[in-house]
């Protein structure tokens, strides 16, 4: 596996996955011989041991990334103003993975608002200068253009840290027909596609659309801003979803397909049931 950027997607493992991916011992080290990051949704729903991380260190290669979330107790419950004892705490379980790391997936809840700033800030600048952040937010104030929003994208740029950029069209254009389209509207974020310029390596999660060519109109802006970033010498990271993730790897192939078209030093990954491997045109 040689990318030029991190793709990945929101999990590393899916039982309609099993025949597509090579062989392997785990899940995880199966998913990381083809996409080389993943969004760690586990340990935001529970934090895992010690013990465990170090296992899964020992199931990726150096050059893949792990973009954990914080305990929900630590963004959702406390606001981002929880008692550092938890932050230490959970620091210190995930650090067998530190050298895997990319920045901490901070995504707050649409409870946390302009007035939640401060602890924003002061969560972030307490965290030792090993780590860092890549916040996503949900509140409609940053959506607004106003002055909640220029003061969360003031503060990002002062400490250079990305803004998630979600882009969840296609989802939201997708008639609600099957139980998975209805369950992902209602829990995704129907927000508008705002991308914030800063010293930082971009991070895009696309959600798409459950038909696969209609994707093509809402991928094809980002294969552009893709391809100008990597040959800029920046590496994003871009993290595919659908609205059932067993559809995932159907959409990972599309995208690497189009931005290949673009950049033919970017591969294709085909996801083979008989044959399972990345390949190029």
């Amino acid at each position: 596996m040689n990318l030029p950027y991190f793709l990945g997607c929101p999990q590393w493992q899916h039982p309609v996955w099993n025949a597509r991916l090579p062989p392997g011992a785990t899940p995880l080290e199966r998913y990381s011989q083809v996409l080389n990051c993943v969004e760690g949704n586990t340990t935001f729903y529970a934090t895992p041991s010690q013990a465990q991380c170090a296992q899964w260190r020992s199931q990726v290669p150096d050059d893949f990334r792990l973009l954990l979330k914080f305990p929900r107790s630590v963004s959702h419950d406390h606001l981002l103003a929880p008692p550092q004892k938890l932050v230490t705490e959970f620091l210190e379980i995930v650090s067998p993975l530190n050298d895997v790391l990319g920045p901490f997936l901070l995504q707050l809840p649409a409870t946390f608002g302009p007035q939640q700033l401060s602890n924003l800030w002061r969560f972030m600048d307490d965290l030792p200068d090993l780590f860092s952040c890549t916040v996503e937010v949900r509140h409609s104030a940053f959506f607004q253009k106003g002055d909640a929003e220029r003061a969360l994208n003031r503060g990002l740029r002062e400490r250079k840290c990305a803004r998630v950029c979600l882009d969840s069209r296609g989802l939201f254009a997708a008639k609600a027909e099957s139980p998975s389209i209805v369950d992902a509207q209602r829990k995704k974020p129907n927000v508008p596609v705002h991308l914030l310029p800063v010293d930082a390596p971009p991070v895009i999660r696309y959600i798409g659309h459950p038909d696969l060519e209609s994707n093509w109109e809402y991928l094809a802006p980002w294969v552009e801003r893709v391809a100008n970033w990597i040959e800029q010498g920046i590496r994003p990271y871009v993290f595919i979803h659908m609205p059932d993730n067993g559809d995932a790897l159907n959409l990972v192939s599309l995208w690497t397909e189009l931005l290949h078209a673009r950049l033919p030093q970017a591969p294709v990954m085909r996801f083979n049931p008989k044959q399972p491997q990345m390949g190029l045109f």
